[in-house]
């Protein structure tokens, strides 16, 4: 059923999951200022609820075709820069909500479409689907989207990607770290609700301070990423879901989570 109305998406919550569904085919996705906003308020909205899981999707040939020209085109230096703060809040949201975030691709994801799925936790794609940093090749080089997206695949990749300009299929951003994996079309939806299904098992307080804990170690130097890691796992050991799965193993018992 339809949780709120929006313009440019459509967000549903069934079950355990909301679905935020990127609805601007017309203009394959653009990423407008209210575009962004819509995608702010959505992952708010979703972050705040019980939800355990959110699958980020999009109507239409392609999944999104990066920032909106007509927007940008109409924008001074600081309209710009305004712009791209307002995406770089959208992508720090998919990162800091408490629930696993699952991108759903089945077309084409370029420059910040390709940002946008690089920043979700876990990417599913159909093998029809494609992805770009195609700036390299145009006039306004894909500096921003460059940045999840090289601390997804490393160095020489990104290089590859960013400096041409071109494509790669979804094998390829299988093999290269961009996505977790490349399915037939036909069994793209039966995929991602597999990958999050074993994705949100388990105590869900713990998993929220988990994939917070990740991505705040995640490209720090080893020895602090382990002193971040060492304290939160110290103290989570004390939470009710620790407690409860713990016992359970101790005692054979499948646990009960409390929350």
């Amino acid at each position: 059923m339809a949780t709120a109305e929006y313009q440019h998406l459509l967000v549903e919550r069934n079950g355990e999951t909301v679905r935020i569904t990127m609805n601007r085919p017309d203009r394959r996705n653009a990423l407008s200022a209210e575009h962004l906003r819509e995608l702010s308020s959505a992952f708010r909205w979703a972050g705040g609820s019980d939800a355990s899981g959110i699958v980020l999707a999009a109507n239409g040939p392609v999944f999104s075709a990066g920032h909106d020209f007509a927007d940008v085109a109409a924008r001074d230096l600081l309209g710009v820069r305004e712009l791209l703060t307002l995406c770089t809040e959208v992508m720090s949201a998919v990162e800091s909500v408490p629930q696993v975030v699952v991108a759903r691709v089945h077309g084409l994801a370029t420059a910040a479409g390709c940002q946008l799925v690089a920043s979700c936790d876990l990417a599913v794609a159909a093998e029809s689907a494609g992805f770009a940093l195609p700036g390299g090749k145009g006039g306004w080089f894909c500096h921003t989207p460059a940045v999840p997206v090289a601390r997804a695949i490393g160095r020489k990749r990104l290089m590859e990607l960013a400096l041409t300009g071109d494509p790669i299929d979804a094998r390829t951003a299988a093999d290269w770290g961009l996505i977790n994996r490349a399915v037939p079309d036909a069994d793209l939806d039966r995929a991602v609700a597999d990958l999050l299904t074993r994705a949100t098992r388990g105590s869900r307080a713990s998993k929220a301070l988990g994939k917070r804990t990740l991505y705040a170690q995640l490209d720090r130097p080893e020895d602090d990423a382990y002193a971040i890691a060492l304290e939160v796992m110290a103290a989570a050991s004390q939470l009710p879901g620790a407690r409860e799965g713990m016992d359970a193993f101790l005692n054979k018992r499948t646990p009960i989570w409390p929350d």
